[in-house]
């Protein structure tokens, strides 16, 4: 990235880059009980989100992967089974939050 003061060589900056995300990612497992509609209320993004933004990138890249496969990757385990084992009903609130928040998602 240009837009960054960094002062490293691109593939060290890609190695660490990704590095954070693996560590992202596996923080994001352990925390089963953060539900992506408190994510995308504090933050904007969620599991969801990273699944997206891999597939985003691959396709840049010219690799294979579909939604399915990024977010088996992002939850660890395929989206329906976290889904049973992890997923709460959102709230009144939480859904009101979101839909003012989030009128592009």
């Amino acid at each position: 990235m240009s837009d960054n003061n960094l002062s490293i060589d691109a593939a060290t900056q890609t190695e660490l880059e990704a590095a954070a995300f693996r560590t992202l990612v596996k923080h994001l497992r352990q925390r089963t009980d953060v539900q992506n509609i408190d994510l995308m209320n504090l933050s904007g993004f969620c599991r969801n989100c990273l699944s997206k933004y891999m597939v985003a990138a691959a396709e840049e890249q010219g690799v294979a992967l579909n939604y399915d496969q990024a977010r088996e990757h992002v939850y660890g385990m395929p989206y329906a089974e976290w889904k049973s084992k992890h997923q709460t009903e959102a709230t009144a609130e939480q859904k009101a939050e979101y839909a003012a928040q989030n009128t592009d998602h």
